[in-house]
């Protein structure tokens, strides 16, 4: 559906930028009997990292990315095939975008659960649920994307946005997603494309240097936002995340590159 999107936009560039403010979230109470509480143990400087950028998130992500990430978050929900009465959920969800977009597709009798490890970044979405015109069918739960505390096949449809890339164990995180994921259905992971183009990925590196840390450095995250480019070069390229999806055992795995070729989405079967 979405095979030739790769210059979908010509402010591929913005997409890079909307990426470094991808990874907040939102508070919510546990949720009841079908989950258990777990233990957090991403890294500690990540999850401080998250809680820090948390307040400005939104503000940030639509200043950096002339709103081009409502986009590839539409794109990479459409993927999944989420539909009316599913059960879907969002792993670090952030601040809750996917999330809401999730509750749209799935209307009043399905269920959404948005999971994330950052207190602050739950808050912020679960507060955000009262001004979205959303369904009344979104959980919030603080949890580990490298223990999920949901029963086996438990998911019609999952995201991730803006994960994958920060976890300490990608293996784990997908053995994970596709433990809770329902067979023959699909898993769409929505991140950065670490482009094995010289072009590309100098260019993202400039614009990290050159635009997102200095406007985060006007709220005072310059700091934060620096490890982005460390990140993006220790994170998989396209090709290597579809093996590792096929080795941790999905039956289909494809890696669409899109905004230029500075965002990617993995899509994957169970």
């Amino acid at each position: 559906m979405y095979s030739n999107v790769r210059y979908l936009t010509s402010h591929g560039w913005a997409v890079l930028c909307c990426v470094a403010t991808e990874m907040l979230t939102a508070l919510a109470p546990y949720p009841s009997s079908t989950f258990r509480p777990t233990s957090i143990r991403c890294a500690n400087d990540r999850q401080a990292l998250f809680n820090r950028i948390a307040p400005v998130y939104d503000n940030l992500n639509d200043l950096l990315s002339l709103g081009q990430h409502r986009i590839w978050k539409r794109m990479a929900v459409s993927w999944t095939g989420a539909k009316m009465g599913d059960r879907v959920l969002d792993v670090c969800c952030g601040s809750g975008d996917l999330a809401f977009l999730l509750s749209n597709n799935v209307a009043s009798h399905g269920k959404v659960i948005g999971l994330d490890f950052s207190k602050e970044q739950l808050t912020v979405a679960s507060s955000r649920s009262f001004s979205k015109n959303c369904h009344k069918n979104i959980e919030w739960v603080q949890g580990d994307a490298l223990d999920l505390p949901f029963d086996d096949g438990w998911f019609d449809a999952i995201t991730m946005g803006y994960g994958l890339r920060n976890v300490v164990d990608k293996r784990k995180a997908m053995q994970e997603i596709l433990r809770v994921l329902k067979p023959g259905s699909t898993v769409s992971i929505l991140d950065f494309n670490k482009s094995n183009e010289l072009l590309t990925s100098s260019f993202t590196e400039w614009m990290i240097d050159n635009v997102v840390v200095p406007v985060a450095s006007v709220y005072g995250l310059s700091e934060d936002y620096k490890y982005l480019k460390s990140s993006i070069r220790e994170f998989l390229t396209g090709k290597e995340l579809e093996k590792l999806a096929l080795e941790v055992g999905f039956s289909t795995a494809r890696h669409y590159e899109i905004g230029g070729g500075l965002m990617g989405c993995l899509v994957a079967k169970h």
